[in-house]
């Protein structure tokens, strides 16, 4: 028997606008399982931001932190953590122009300081403000950063850290991490985990960071909710997150 995985994007995919999943997205997702399809979840949050989905949907496969933190089963396999030299030159940086950062460690954020456009764009992810801790990037690992302010003013992050890499997902606040590390990378990490084939990977998702997981996957699912520039790398375009795209998707491609 042919073994699929199947992995879900969260924010705009597997969560619609109130921040909830939908009833058919529930249904599809154990009836996968019920098939012996691997599902999993894709990701640019932390483990701990999305236990909830996690335990709601039955799911112990994960790649998140957008492929730095990659679990299989309950067990981390794969964890790709930020130079923290590197990070403590970018904190420096931003300090000095008043930006503030929230730091994503494997159980958890920390914030550089209390700000207004932190609370704004957490709460976009249905997120509370992080902890305060200045130092969060010496105490413990830092697998991504979050950089808070205008697209304009992170140009001169990309040119000064040529090694880090940008994912803009709201607009005032981008993810930041070492070059080279993506979703397409930790799910690369699972199927060698797994023995899958890439041919029998699928993948659903909606953002920027998704581009590469569509690419890499063997089908690669955009949302209709996704933007034009998404959709041109995925494979096929299903329903939004708000018209049951994640379960019509999965009967459009033959497995459900």
């Amino acid at each position: 028997m042919t073994q699929n995985i199947v992995f879900f994007d969260i924010d705009g995919t597997l969560l619609d606008k109130n921040h909830q999943i939908a009833p058919s997205t529930k249904r599809a997702i154990l009836k996968l399982q019920e098939a012996g399809v691997y599902t999993a979840i894709a990701t640019g949050r932390a483990p701990s931001a999305f236990a909830w989905i996690r335990e709601q949907l039955g799911i112990r496969t994960y790649v998140s932190i957008n492929g730095q933190y990659v679990v299989f089963e309950d067990e981390v396999i794969y964890d790709q953590p930020m130079d923290p030299n590197e990070l403590k030159a970018f904190a420096s940086m931003a300090a000095a122009l008043d930006h503030p950062i929230v730091y994503v460690h494997a159980d958890g954020m920390s914030a550089s300081m209390e700000h207004q456009l932190i609370h704004d764009g957490m709460r976009t992810c249905n997120l509370e403000h992080p902890p305060v801790n200045e130092s969060g990037d010496e105490e413990t690992a830092v697998y991504q950063g979050i950089l808070f302010c205008d697209d304009k003013a992170t140009i001169p992050y990309a040119e000064r850290f040529r090694n880090m890499q940008f994912y803009r997902w709201h607009s005032l606040a981008t993810d930041f991490l070492q070059k080279g590390g993506s979703k397409a990378v930790g799910i690369r990490k699972l199927l060698e985990q797994t023995g899958i084939s890439q041919e029998h990977c699928y993948a659903f998702g909606d953002g920027v960071n998704d581009v590469e997981m569509l690419q890499f996957a063997g089908t690669g699912i955009a949302m209709g909710n996704a933007s034009r520039e998404v959709k041109r790398h995925a494979d096929l375009v299903t329903a939004s997150h708000a018209e049951d795209g994640i379960s019509k998707g999965l009967k459009t491609v033959g497995l459900l």
